[in-house]
């Protein structure tokens, strides 16, 4: 790390190298492939209050089926305090190639999120919590969107332990094919902690979306998110988590519904080994926007991922991992199983 005046400087390395098959280079095409990532990058600290990162990464593959790519990250993010408010700023940006289930094949984007948020206290018990967020989804060759939201919810602090939050998150999208979309998500939001070893985040609610000119009649959905997290001791913790969401699809005049589960369990073995092991199952519908749209595709997936790590050289990580994806889908070709190894190997000056 370098100090400059207030600002810090801490470059961060990482590698990876995966071996897998089954990955899907174009619709329909399993693939198999050995992909090697190199990401060299710098965290800025600026006072206490601002920072920014900036990671560049290499990735190629020993297949040609697939594209080796230059990909770039970058955030920044900062917060300040004016009497009873606190007030925040974040802007990021993350130009990528993945592979998507959804779209079958390696797909390129870019995506930029801007988000201000606002927090003030109106007495001892009783907050303010308010945001506003820029969602910019460049994608190539496939739907484009740009989503304006908000955030506006009253939380009540019954103790330092329970606290409730009743509110609304509203939006408008603008997709460059198909109809725009306004929704509003009226959700309550529970928090609680009744002992140092178990803490459960709750939300829930219903969506109610619009969809202008050409579209179909408004679609109604329930929405929620949960997080349920357990340590019995201080080596061991335990997480299980479900959720319920909507958002723009990459085809043209379609929404996806996503509904999925996932529990997770971490361990610390012999001081110096952490040990994590997750596992997560889902559903995604896609909906028709609009009248001339034929849709129905609903995909069935889980994952199972493993992975062992350890210090080295003090700053650095060494891990080894497994990841098995599967999905199987009504709509032909979108069905893979894959399977990948791998070794990963950071460090932090």
């Amino acid at each position: 790390m370098a100090q400059w005046g207030v600002v810090s400087v801490r470059p961060h390395l990482a590698y990876s190298l995966l071996y897998g098959d089954g990955i899907q280079a174009t619709l329909g095409q399993p693939v198999t492939t050995a992909i090697q990532t190199f990401s060299p990058g710098v965290l800025f600290g600026i006072g206490n209050h601002w920072s920014l990162d900036y990671t560049p990464t290499w990735t190629v593959y020993s297949s040609s089926a697939f594209r080796d790519t230059l990909d770039h990250s970058a955030s920044l993010s900062g917060k300040a305090g004016y009497g009873d408010w606190t007030f925040g700023f974040s802007q990021s940006f993350v130009s990528a190639s993945p592979v998507l289930v959804e779209t079958g094949q390696q797909t390129k984007e870019d995506v930029y999120i801007t988000s201000l948020t606002a927090t003030g206290s109106i007495d001892q018990h009783t907050f303010l919590d308010l945001a506003l967020t820029q969602n910019i989804r460049l994608a190539d060759a496939f739907t484009s969107s740009h989503e304006w939201s908000t955030s506006d919810f009253l939380r009540y602090a019954f103790s330092t332990q329970l606290d409730g939050s009743i509110g609304f998150d509203t939006g408008y999208v603008d997709v460059s094919a198909g109809p725009n979309m306004i929704y509003i998500r009226p959700e309550l939001r529970v928090s609680w902690k009744p002992t140092n070893k178990v803490s459960l985040s709750v939300q829930g609610g219903g969506e109610h979306r619009q969809f202008e000119s050409g579209g179909i009649g408004a679609m109604n959905s329930p929405v929620y998110g949960a997080t349920l997290q357990y340590q019995p001791v201080e080596t061991t913790t335990l997480t299980l988590g479900a959720n319920r969401d909507v958002s723009p699809s990459y085809f043209a005049g379609q929404v996806t519904r996503s509904t999925g589960w996932s529990a997770g369990f971490q361990q610390r073995l012999l001081q110096e080994f952490y040990f994590n092991a997750n596992y997560e199952r889902g559903t995604t519908s896609y909906a028709a926007t609009q009248n001339n749209v034929d849709s129905g595709r609903e995909d069935r997936n889980y994952e199972v991922t493993a992975r062992l790590s350890t210090t080295l050289l003090r700053r650095g990580t060494v891990a080894i991992l497994y990841q098995l994806s599967h999905n199987s889908s009504n709509t032909a070709l979108y069905g893979f199983s894959s399977r990948q190894i791998g070794l990963e190997l950071g460090y932090r000056f």
